[in-house]
Protein backbone atom coordinates (compact mmCIF):
# COMPACT_ATOMS: atom_id res chain seq x y z
CA UNK A 1 0.00 0.00 0.00
CA UNK A 2 1.57 3.24 -0.89
CA UNK A 3 0.81 5.98 1.19
CA UNK A 4 1.61 9.84 0.44
CA UNK A 5 1.74 12.19 3.09
CA UNK A 6 1.33 16.43 1.90
CA UNK A 7 2.91 19.38 3.71
CA UNK A 8 3.89 22.57 3.75
CA UNK A 9 0.98 24.46 2.20
CA UNK A 10 -0.28 27.52 3.89
CA UNK A 11 -1.08 31.23 3.72
CA UNK A 12 0.96 33.57 1.66
CA UNK A 13 1.19 36.90 0.29
CA UNK A 14 1.29 37.66 -4.00
CA UNK A 15 4.46 37.03 -5.23
CA UNK A 16 5.67 35.18 -2.07
CA UNK A 17 6.78 31.34 -1.92
CA UNK A 18 5.95 28.32 -1.03
CA UNK A 19 7.98 24.23 -1.14
CA UNK A 20 5.40 21.82 -0.84
CA UNK A 21 6.48 18.47 0.04
CA UNK A 22 5.29 14.64 -0.43
CA UNK A 23 6.66 11.92 1.14
CA UNK A 24 5.97 8.66 0.37
CA UNK A 25 5.77 5.39 1.76
CA UNK A 26 5.36 1.97 -0.04
CA UNK A 27 6.83 2.27 -3.49
CA UNK A 28 9.92 3.70 -4.48
CA UNK A 29 9.30 7.24 -6.58
CA UNK A 30 12.37 7.43 -8.85
CA UNK A 31 10.77 3.96 -10.63
CA UNK A 32 7.34 6.07 -10.88
CA UNK A 33 5.81 9.22 -12.51
CA UNK A 34 4.71 11.26 -9.44
CA UNK A 35 2.92 14.56 -10.06
CA UNK A 36 1.53 17.48 -8.07
CA UNK A 37 -2.39 18.34 -9.05
CA UNK A 38 -4.84 21.19 -7.87
CA UNK A 39 -8.16 22.06 -7.66
CA UNK A 40 -9.89 25.46 -6.38
CA UNK A 41 -13.07 25.73 -5.36
CA UNK A 42 -16.09 25.47 -8.20
CA UNK A 43 -12.98 24.10 -10.37
CA UNK A 44 -11.56 20.71 -11.86
CA UNK A 45 -8.71 19.67 -10.44
CA UNK A 46 -5.61 20.08 -12.79
CA UNK A 47 -2.52 19.05 -13.82
CA UNK A 48 0.38 21.21 -12.14
CA UNK A 49 3.83 19.33 -12.82
CA UNK A 50 4.93 15.69 -13.10
CA UNK A 51 8.29 14.12 -12.87
CA UNK A 52 8.93 11.19 -14.95
CA UNK A 53 11.55 8.17 -14.07
CA UNK A 54 14.13 9.63 -16.02
CA UNK A 55 13.91 13.02 -14.15
CA UNK A 56 11.77 14.38 -16.92
CA UNK A 57 9.56 17.13 -16.09
CA UNK A 58 6.26 18.76 -17.54
CA UNK A 59 4.18 21.86 -16.25
CA UNK A 60 1.17 23.29 -17.09
CA UNK A 61 1.36 26.47 -19.06
CA UNK A 62 -0.33 28.63 -16.06
CA UNK A 63 3.13 27.72 -13.69
CA UNK A 64 6.07 27.59 -16.63
CA UNK A 65 9.00 29.79 -14.90
CA UNK A 66 7.21 29.95 -11.80
CA UNK A 67 7.39 26.10 -10.72
CA UNK A 68 9.35 23.73 -10.44
CA UNK A 69 8.96 19.72 -9.63
CA UNK A 70 12.04 17.50 -8.01
CA UNK A 71 12.58 14.55 -6.22
CA UNK A 72 14.71 13.32 -3.34
CA UNK A 73 15.17 9.67 -3.86
CA UNK A 74 17.27 8.90 -0.68
CA UNK A 75 14.00 10.65 1.28
CA UNK A 76 11.47 9.25 -1.00
CA UNK A 77 9.87 12.56 -1.73
CA UNK A 78 8.80 14.39 -4.00
CA UNK A 79 8.81 18.70 -3.68
CA UNK A 80 7.23 21.62 -5.78
CA UNK A 81 9.23 24.80 -5.73
CA UNK A 82 6.46 27.56 -6.09
CA UNK A 83 7.65 31.13 -6.55
CA UNK A 84 6.08 34.51 -7.53
CA UNK A 85 3.07 32.72 -5.86
CA UNK A 86 -0.47 34.22 -7.68
CA UNK A 87 -4.19 34.49 -6.32
CA UNK A 88 -5.14 32.15 -8.88
CA UNK A 89 -2.57 29.71 -7.15
CA UNK A 90 -5.09 29.23 -4.34
CA UNK A 91 -6.40 25.45 -4.64
CA UNK A 92 -6.06 22.66 -2.70
CA UNK A 93 -2.60 20.79 -3.87
CA UNK A 94 -2.38 16.78 -4.26
CA UNK A 95 0.55 14.57 -4.93
CA UNK A 96 -0.11 12.02 -7.28
CA UNK A 97 1.27 8.40 -7.50
CA UNK A 98 0.91 6.64 -11.16
CA UNK A 99 -0.51 3.78 -9.32
CA UNK A 100 -3.55 5.63 -8.60
CA UNK A 101 -2.48 6.68 -5.10
CA UNK A 102 -3.37 10.15 -3.78
CA UNK A 103 -2.44 12.03 -0.66
CA UNK A 104 -4.74 13.96 1.57
CA UNK A 105 -3.86 17.50 -0.04
CA UNK A 106 -2.25 20.50 1.51
CA UNK A 107 -4.36 24.13 1.28
CA UNK A 108 -2.28 27.01 -0.06
CA UNK A 109 -4.12 30.34 0.09
CA UNK A 110 -2.28 33.51 -1.59
CA UNK A 111 -3.67 36.54 -0.43
CA UNK A 112 -3.07 40.07 0.59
Amino acid sequence: QVQLVESGGGLVQPGGSLRLSCAASGSSINIYLMAWYRQAPGKQRELVARIWPSGSTNYADSVKGRFTISRDNAKNTVYLQMNSLKSEDTALYSCYHVMNYWGQGTQVTVSS
